[in-house]
């Protein structure tokens, strides 16, 4: 691991999230990108007349200034962190800084959302997992200490997998973590006898020349099955692929994905397929 990208907004959800990071910075010796988004209007910033350049640049500064006071925290002492100021609020913008830096996680904080604002507008969290090319580690409340030696990885052990759980594969073995595999079995999706549900995953795993052992666990949804089972086993975090479906996609077919990062309590890492 190279460097985490880390998005903060001055909330206390953020702070969480630094927090979180600076623990993993400190073990694994890398370096903190701490990325805060503007939501300055385009149309303004390219004014042809120019009469709001004094209002941006005074937005701009402010924003340098309070994110230069959110970043002097004792628990980053020791802690290589560079501050990053963008002056929209587009959050596929993220990909080309972690490819301009070579950064290797995305980590935020999250309340998540629920009802009529999950159907219709979603959390930030959401929007990130939806757009993120890299790894997003999301993270709920506050968490003394984060280790992510042991890790649940969740999948149905479709092909279109496969990228995902090589992803998650790679993501443990740098960090030196566990990675416990889980196929959660529901009687209202596709139901599968101890045999066939195997039989899925045997193949699945030839596929990806990987000799991973799979534990099967039954609950009555999918989303409840990973929740529970991660608490079962007392892991650090849920890591699950996602779609990243967007629009009336996502309003109609949903991403088991990002309803999980909504509803855990632990940290949950997402894989883009």
């Amino acid at each position: 691991m190279k460097k985490i990208i880390v998005l903060t907004d001055f909330s206390n959800q953020s702070e969480q999230a630094l927090k979180a990071a600076s623990d993993l910075a400190k073990k694994h010796k890398v370096e903190l990108l701490v990325v805060h988004m503007l939501e300055l209007n385009q149309a303004i910033i390219t004014s042809p007349d120019g009469m709001y350049i004094e209002q941006t640049v005074f937005l701009v500064k402010l924003a340098e200034k309070n994110l230069k006071e959110f970043l002097e925290k004792p628990y980053l002492e020791g802690v290589t962190v560079t501050p990053v100021i963008k002056h929209y609020k587009v959050f596929s913008e993220l990909n080309a800084i972690a490819k301009e830096h070579d950064a290797d996680l995305i980590v935020m904080g999250s309340n998540g959302a629920s009802g009529f604002e999950e159907m219709f507008i979603g959390s930030n969290a959401e929007k990130v997992v939806r757009n993120a090319t890299v790894p997003v580690l999301v993270i709920k409340g506050e968490i003394t200490n984060l280790s992510l030696d042991r890790f649940v990885f969740a999948c149905d052990f479709n092909d279109d997998n496969l990228p995902a759980f090589q992803k998650a594969k790679e993501f443990a073995e740098m960090l030196g973590a566990s990675m416990e595999v889980v196929f959660i079995n529901t009687p209202n999706d596709e139901f599968l006898s101890n045999r066939d549900a195997y039989q899925k995953i045997n193949k699945f795993l030839t596929k990806a020349n990987s000799a991973q052992q799979v534990e099967i666990y039954n609950d009555y949804s999918v989303e409840q099955g990973i929740l529970n089972y991660g608490n079962t086993i007392l892991a650090d975090a849920i890591a699950m692929p996602t779609h990243g479906r967007k629009g009336i996609s996502h309003l109609f077919n949903g991403s088991i994905g990002e309803d999980v990062v909504n509803h855990a309590r632990i940290p949950v890492i997402t894989f883009k397929i």
